[in-house]
């Protein structure tokens, strides 16, 4: 998976490859051409007493080693831009393909893993690139290199390279090998952070309510602990792996001096000789650390890639059709035939042959127990889930046949859970109507019953929203997402329980306002509370999935057992006449 990802965002930026590799080909073929200027400086300058050799020899190494560090610098620069490129397509193509979404496949993920994916994981890759494209060129080359130019220079030395080379790799195996699932244990852990660390921050206030901060603490301290663990012993071993390095290293050189001292005394080598063979062994050791530097950062890489192409290589449920509907004659029409709806690997389906009409200018309700499918099938509507029976039609076309954008524009959705953004009350409003006016914004916010509280803030429209719209109450952060609906016009809208935290007063003059207001629009309203829906043009009744009642409040009060055990359960007699 690391290579073929890599094959795959690294193509765009071939020109720059070319760079890196062209300029880290220099500096390693100056690299080898060092030591065999040192050893003619040595052997004819020095022992003749050349002064002049010497100095002119000496020139031509500082200048090949002032060009040297110039292609190296320029290998560095194209290879940080790669990485950084990356990185960004990386994270661009996560987005767009988390964007890409059903809920089904995010509550698979669960957003704490994916946004370690998008971070961490793609942090780990890019450091990879990057280091790839500092030593993967130069390393092979100044190994393969070096041992050809040191077995040139003496034959009979070259068995303490057929010596070191292999202990040196064997060595870094095994400490690679141990590491290889440290690494995968490390990303699932960083995943349990961010989960655990997601769930406090965003129940802080059950947390404090039901005084667990101590117990919260822990599971943080034990998710903290376990991560600090797996680093730790990973860092022991990547610790481990310099030392043995550098022994090798240095009793290698140890023993060239020795061995080659010996044969610099029976005359049958010179001293620059010597040096060369001396500084060759060091390039290739030296080459063979950086490519276990390399093999440190590949196996995390290797881990972080799975876990990316996880992500990118699942397909959402919710397709985009090839030759989509682009356009629609009518004008808010909603029919349900026949939907089912299971989650995979539930035993009973969540719903079970659904069959409504919901016509433009109608008001449709629907209500049941907890647990009945009301969230369900509302989400279906603009295809957060896909029907796994039956079809959900949109001015009489499958929304399955539909251009999304087009099927997102005919639709208002105001969720259950109502979510804000930061930014401004404006921004918050022109979210799905980035041109509307000043005017429109307070016409939206009068239908809401929102005007009061939104101008009683210091700066109106452009006061200040924090993430979520924690800074507002319930009640006002549910009026100010029936607001941004208001704002787009749409042909449908959906509101899923979307009154509940307001008091009954308020839920009274908001509904007569969009009786007022949107009553060209088709309006399908899920809620708990009967008194919600009483003026509803027509009322499903949802019981296990399945409608088992449709028609107008009075109605049903007179022919529909489960609708009036609701309604004795929330009003008086009295009341639900």
């Amino acid at each position: 998976m690391l290579l073929k990802l890599l094959g795959r965002f690294l193509r765009p930026h071939w020109p720059l490859l070319v760079g890196v590799v062209v300029f880290q080909l220099a500096q390693a073929l100056l690299s080898l051409w060092l030591p065999t200027l040192n050893a003619d400086i040595t052997d004819n300058g020095i022992a003749k007493g050349d002064t002049n050799y010497i100095v002119w020899v000496g020139a031509g190494m500082l200048g090949v080693t002032l060009v040297q560090v110039a292609c190296s610098i320029t290998a560095v620069y194209f290879g940080a831009k790669v990485a950084m490129r990356v990185g960004r397509d990386l994270r661009g193509s996560i987005f767009q393909k988390v964007g890409e979404f059903s809920e089904r496949e995010v509550s698979k993920f669960g957003a704490p893993s994916l946004i370690t994916r998008n971070t961490n994981d793609v942090q780990q890759v890019q450091m990879l690139v990057l280091m790839t494209c500092t030593l993967l060129v130069s390393a092979p080359i100044l190994a393969i290199g070096g041992i050809i130019l040191a077995m040139q220079q003496d034959i009979q030395l070259s068995w303490l390279i057929a010596v070191s080379v292999p202990i040196l790799l064997v060595a870094v195996g095994l400490i690679i090998s141990r590491m290889v699932p440290l690494f995968r244990k490390m990303q699932e852990r960083i995943d349990r952070v961010n989960r655990v660390l997601r769930e406090q921050l965003t129940g802080i206030r059950v947390v404090r309510a039901f005084v667990r901060e101590d117990i919260e603490s822990g599971r943080f301290q034990k998710a903290n602990a376990d991560v600090t663990d797996t680093a730790l012993r990973a860092g022991r071993l990547f610790a481990l792996m310099f030392p043995i390095v550098m022994l090798v290293l240095n009793v290698s050189s140890v023993a060239v001096i020795w061995f080659g001292g010996f044969r610099i005394q029976d005359g049958s080598m010179q001293i620059g000789t010597l040096t060369a063979f001396l500084q060759y062994l060091m390039q290739i050791l030296m080459a063979v650390m950086m490519a276990t530097f390399m093999a440190v950062l590949v196996p995390r890489a290797a881990v972080c890639a799975d876990r990316i192409g996880e992500v990118l290589g699942t397909e959402s449920s919710v397709r985009i059709p090839e030759s989509p509907i682009t356009e629609l004659d009518a004008h808010g029409t909603l029919e349900f035939v026949d939907v089912g709806f299971s989650y995979p690997g539930a035993e009973q389906p969540v719903l079970s042959d659904v069959t409504f009409l919901a016509k433009a200018g109608q008001t449709t309700a629907i209500i049941g127990s907890t647990g009945s499918g009301k969230t369900t099938l509302v989400n279906l509507i603009p295809r957060l889930f896909d029907a796994t029976s039956g079809i959900v039609l949109v001015d009489g076309v499958d929304v399955a046949e539909l251009d999304p954008d087009l099927l997102w524009s005919r639709i208002g959705l105001v969720p259950q859970k109502p979510y804000l953004f930061s930014g401004t009350v404006a921004s918050n409003l022109r979210y799905g109507k980035p041109d509307a006016t000043d005017e429109e914004l307070w016409q939206a916010l009068e239908i809401a019953q929102a005007r009061d509280f939104v101008q009683a803030m210091g700066e109106k429209l452009d006061a200040p929203i924090a993430q979520g719209g924690t800074n507002v109450s319930g009640g006002q952060r549910q009026r100010l997402a029936i607001a941004r609906a208001l704002v787009k016009r749409p042909e449908i809208y959906v509101f899923d329980d979307s009154f509940s935290a307001l008091d009954t007063a308020t839920d009274a003059r908001l509904r007569h306002a969009l009786s007022r207001q949107v009553s060209d629009a088709t309006m399908i309203v899920v809620a708990q509370r009967v008194s919600t829906i009483v003026d509803a043009d027509q009322i499903i009744v949802l019981e296990d999935g399945r409608v088992v009642g449709r028609g107008t409040h009075d109605e049903l009060l007179q022919s529909n057992e489960t609708y009036a055990e609701i309604v004795s359960s929330q009003l008086t007699a009295e009341e639900a006449a």
